[in-house]
């Protein structure tokens, strides 16, 4: 687990649709906290900061040190971003309030290893195709790993992996409850045929097809 992230923000005293616009035009973006048997707590956060928060992949999944006004900072997940449809902005931040040593679901992302290095993809030609890129977790907030590893090196075309086969840190567990051959158990990342190495068997097939039937003719 990563050191905490250290977020600072403060309090909100304007409300409503017009003042959080107003609050976007002051390049501010407004938030909440909310969680831990606690009133939730309108917030104000500096757009610019924001964004580089965002930039960092751990910002999503990994426990974040707030402070709000300069006070001793609590421990909070991020649960939600509103971002404008095609403007680099972001709208608004929900964050939750996190008890020690309390159970908890959270996304974290998935790190596929080794992927230049795939026998599939550098000695049969064949490509990546990843269908998920995060999964969700139940763990202890001091638990949460950064991400969890999947190591493509030694497979070949025609492989697959799947959710049962994630190899969880301790303490760790999948929110999914998979058993092989069941429907839960889904397909995370394969390795393909790619559309060029099956156009250059087509085309030793169709030589191939050639060569057999000029053998014919010549034999005739």
């Amino acid at each position: 687990m990563s050191d905490d992230i250290q977020v600072a923000a403060a309090s909100r005293t304007v409300f409503g649709k017009g003042a959080s616009r107003r609050l976007r035009r002051e390049n501010l973006v407004p938030a909440i906290v909310y969680g831990a048997n606690e009133q939730p707590e309108p917030l104000q956060l500096k757009h610019n900061e924001v964004l580089k928060h965002l930039d960092n992949e751990s910002f999503y999944s990994q426990l974040l040190m707030l402070s709000v006004d300069g006070k001793e900072p609590v421990r909070t997940l991020l649960r939600d971003v509103q971002r404008h449809p095609y403007r680099q902005q972001i709208l608004h931040l929900d964050f939750q309030r996190v008890v020690a040593g309390q159970a908890l679901q959270v996304t974290v992302p998935l790190n596929y290893l080794n992927e230049d290095t795939c026998y599939g993809v550098k000695t049969e030609g064949g490509m990546i195709n990843k269908t998920e890129i995060e999964v969700t977790v139940n763990c202890r907030p001091r638990d949460i790993p950064e991400n969890i590893e999947i190591d493509m090196a030694d497979l070949k075309i025609g492989d697959t992996v799947h959710l049962s086969d994630l190899v969880m840190p301790a303490d760790v567990e999948l929110a999914d409850e998979v058993e092989k051959g069941e429907d839960s158990d889904r397909i995370l990342a394969a390795v393909i045929a790619s559309r060029a190495t099956v156009e250059s068997d087509d085309a030793d097939s169709e030589g191939d097809a050639s060569a057999d039937a000029a053998g014919e003719e010549s034999g005739d």
